[in-house]
């Protein structure tokens, strides 16, 4: 059964929370998820942030990015920040072949980061990656022939 609830879950807010069937779209025809149609849950998507500071450290780079944006469109006028954000664009477009990690130099050095070390660049180390396929799979289905 589908029980009507806050944002946090806590059903101690709702003392007359009354089964819903109809608004509840991942319960089937008996109030249990249809795995096979729906997918398996994942609890971790259904989680809230657990600190106010969370989802700013998530979006940290999108928020430099749009500071940066209205800061520059102050000082030069629209058309710079558009001229950026097409050349971040050609920047992420530019990846070597899928079994091969990319470094997006050239973005980092669009975004003045190529010089500085951070988390990602030390713990996120491709030749420890777990994920390595068949190079020749890979390519195959990138281009949409598999």
């Amino acid at each position: 059964m589908c029980f009507v609830q806050n944002t946090r879950g806590l059903r101690s807010q709702l003392k007359d929370s009354v089964p819903v069937t109809g608004l509840c779209p991942q319960a089937g025809p008996y109030g249990v998820q249809d795995s096979l149609r729906r997918g398996f849950s994942s609890v971790k998507n259904e989680l809230l942030p657990s600190h106010p500071l969370e989802l700013s450290e998530k979006n940290f780079q999108l928020n430099q990015d749009k500071m940066n944006f209205n800061t520059l469109r102050n000082i030069q006028g629209l058309h710079a920040p558009l001229k950026l954000q097409m050349e971040y664009r050609a920047a992420r477009q530019i990846q070597r072949l899928p079994f091969l990690p990319s470094s997006n130099l050239a973005l980092d050095t669009l975004r003045g980061t190529d010089d500085t070390i951070g988390f990602e660049d030390i713990l996120n180390d491709p030749v420890l990656s777990e994920v390595m396929g068949d190079p020749h799979i890979m390519t195959e289905y990138k281009l949409g022939v598999l």
